[in-house]
């Protein structure tokens, strides 16, 4: 990239797209820091990232480390519920609306207790599809008015402490996924002298576009087809509970992009909702699953990293078509239940880390001047240099390309010298730079010379794509990523991300710059003496569950931030894993570890190739290891 003495700080926020992507939470202040916006006393306040990092280094933690933002989880929270709320008011509808967070999306206890304690106010739920779920929603969630959705998979011990559960006063509606699960249902209920409060989860006909389509529509793994719902009424009603079904459920699965599917699925679903009121069911409940989506790439479109809608949008046309449908078959309006956990949980976290190196293509030498008795394809290609002009780019770029691929060919039958193809490589790389730089100042070029920049500068960060950003390998979920800092200087390199696990996957080639999905992000020149961080944002949902432990690479440093009296609090420390947890995980006993090095250690004493006195230096430095972060330590952390 060319510099340029405009640069200044909107030019930055173009070409990351920070008001696309940041919802207002985040923005570069005029010394080219990023700013986060928290709450003060009832006013925004705007705190630098680089100084919390700066803060959270200065009492013992440092990079990679997530940063968590009470704050933007309680503006989430409270978004959906306005939105919702002013659909209802609008429409006139005569339901309510209530909200449950899925615990799946993030299970930090952190989130669960910060969801439950915010929410309070506006009677939010939780939801959950596992019997470690529903432990830890029973402990969190005592409000009586609030539901906690119990989903997926059910064996008595679950439903035995979902029913007893509701004897204190919480509302807990076991949903029917399964055709099997209301018999036993029936028999526990029957056993405790319990009447439960049930759904079902319905499979629709709809479908849609999303990465997650598969969740939705008749051949959803979850949920009952049409007879089969008819067929656990019939069974209700023949054992007189069929005042007991008060919910009918639906998931058109994570991030659909496009309104229109959102419209269609809850239009059939309202269809179904009234079916079964006129079967004599109670009803009164009707939960849209999850699928509100988040904008991560910016561009507000139907892409799998966008959608179409935003937050008031995707309420309105949920409360219309409900309202609608309901007026048509003359049923009182439903209270709607939403389970949107990607869209109020994603904000809350950002990863920070720092780059440890760059690996530039560009910054190998080429002699001044050709090896002597070098073979004469190099001579040819150091005259295509020569020759090299606007006019005869495609000749070039051929002839640049076939005597490279001849060079590297006798380079294998031993007939050039390793000297003569690093010579080459170096050559090549020049030649084609020139060649695309010509390329961009022209109108018509050639179509194999229009894809961009052919080497890309190699950025390492301190961090593991499979532990923090595990959906960029798994589904190349694009993240927004930028700098942190420095964002009043021009980027001058153009870059992908590698981290620091032994994998080719370990790396991040898909980002959204000046609005467009591009392979390459432009980053700043690493400064001697100064750390280079970047940021990568809305990872609140999924990512820290999904983390893995590739290449024994641990969590990382957690910190919690808000802001008060105008000084930033660093309200909870949770240290990443050390090297000795992550060894744990995997079934070995550091104490044996240490006991097994010791015998080599002393067998090398014995042996005279160290002196006792090494042997006491080598076995501090294998302890002190043991007890240290999985990342790369600086010397001054």
């Amino acid at each position: 990239m060319s510099k340029s003495s405009s640069w200044d700080i909107e030019s930055s926020n173009d070409l990351y797209g920070v008001d696309n992507w940041a919802n207002e939470f985040f923005s570069i202040a005029k010394n080219g820091e990023l700013h986060v916006h928290l709450h003060d006393e009832g006013k925004t306040a705007s705190v630098s990232i680089p100084e919390i990092v700066e803060g959270i280094r200065e009492r013992g933690l440092d990079t990679p480390l997530l940063l968590r933002f009470h704050d933007l989880l309680a503006d989430r929270i409270r978004n959906l519920n306005n939105a919702f709320n002013s659909a209802i008011k609008e429409n006139n509808y005569q339901g309510n609306y209530r909200g449950v967070y899925p615990i799946k999306v993030n299970q930090q206890q952190q989130v669960i207790e910060e969801i439950t304690e915010f929410g309070e106010q506006y009677h939010y739920g939780l939801e959950a599809g596992s019997k470690p779920e529903l432990l830890a929603a029973l402990a969190y969630m005592h409000d009586p008015k609030a539901y906690i959705i119990c989903n997926g998979y059910k064996d008595q011990e679950f439903i035995d402490l979902a029913l007893q559960s509701t004897k204190m006063g919480l509302q807990i509606i076991l949903v029917v996924e399964m055709p099997s699960e209301i018999s036993l249902i029936l028999e526990r209920s029957k056993a405790l002298d319990i009447r439960p409060m049930l759904g079902v989860r319905a499979k629709l006909s709809t479908c849609n576009n999303s990465h997650w389509s598969h969740s939705s529509g008749e051949n959803s793994v979850f949920g009952l087809t049409t007879n089969q719902i008819l067929n656990a009424v019939d069974t209700l009603r023949e054992n007189e509970m069929l005042d007991c079904l008060k919910l009918l459920h639906y998931h058109q699965g994570s991030q659909v992009p496009d309104i229109r599917s959102i419209r269609e699925a809850a239009t059939e679903a309202s269809r179904i909702y009234n079916e079964l009121v006129n079967e004599g069911a109670a009803m009164g409940l009707l939960d849209i699953g999850g699928g509100l989506g988040i904008d991560y790439d910016g561009s507000r479109s139907d892409s799998h990293s966008s959608r179409n809608y935003g937050i008031y949008e995707y309420a309105a046309d949920i409360i219309d078509v409900v309202k609608t449908v309901s007026d048509e078959a003359g049923h009182p309006h439903p209270t709607i239940i939403s389970e949107s956990g990607r869209a109020v949980a994603a904000y809350y976290s950002v990863l920070i880390f720092n780059i440890l190196d760059v690996n530039s293509p560009s910054a190998d030498s080429v002699p001044q001047s050709i090896p002597e008795k070098t073979h004469p394809h190099l001579n040819k290609l150091s005259e295509v240099e020569s020759y090299l002009n606007e006019e005869n780019l495609q000749e070039c770029y051929n002839d640049a390309v076939y005597y490279r691929e001849e060079i590297l060919s006798l380079f294998r039958h031993g007939n050039v010298s390793l000297r003569e193809r690093a010579y080459c490589n170096s050559l090549f790389t020049r030649i084609i730079t020139r060649i695309h730089e010509i390329a961009k100042t022209m109108e018509d070029v050639p179509e194999i010379l229009a894809d961009g920049d052919p080497f890309l500068d190699v950025y390492y960060g301190n961090f593991s794509l499979f532990q923090s950003l595990p959906d960029s390998w798994a589904i190349d979920q694009l993240f927004p990523v930028m700098p942190i800092h420095r964002l009043n200087e021009e980027p001058t390199a153009k870059a992908t991300l590698a981290d620091i696990t032994c994998d080719c996957d370990g790396r991040i080639d898909n980002f959204i710059i000046d609005g467009e999905h591009q392979k390459h992000i432009p980053l700043h020149a690493l400064k001697e003496g100064e750390d280079y961080l970047l940021g990568v944002f809305l990872v609140g949902a999924y990512q820290e569950t999904l983390g893995d432990l590739h290449n024994l690479l641990g969590d990382t440093n957690v910190v919690s931030v808000g802001v008060k009296n105008g000084k930033t609090q660093y309200l909870r420390e949770l240290a990443g894993d050390t090297i000795s947890d992550v060894l744990s995980y995997v079934e070995y006993d550091t104490k044996n570890l240490e006991e097994r090095f010791r015998s080599l250690a002393e067998r090398s004493v014995e042996e005279g190739k160290i002196t006792p006195a090494q042997r006491r230096q080598i076995m501090d430095a294998y302890r002190e290891s043991i007890g240290g972060y999985t990342y790369f330590e600086s010397h001054n952390s």
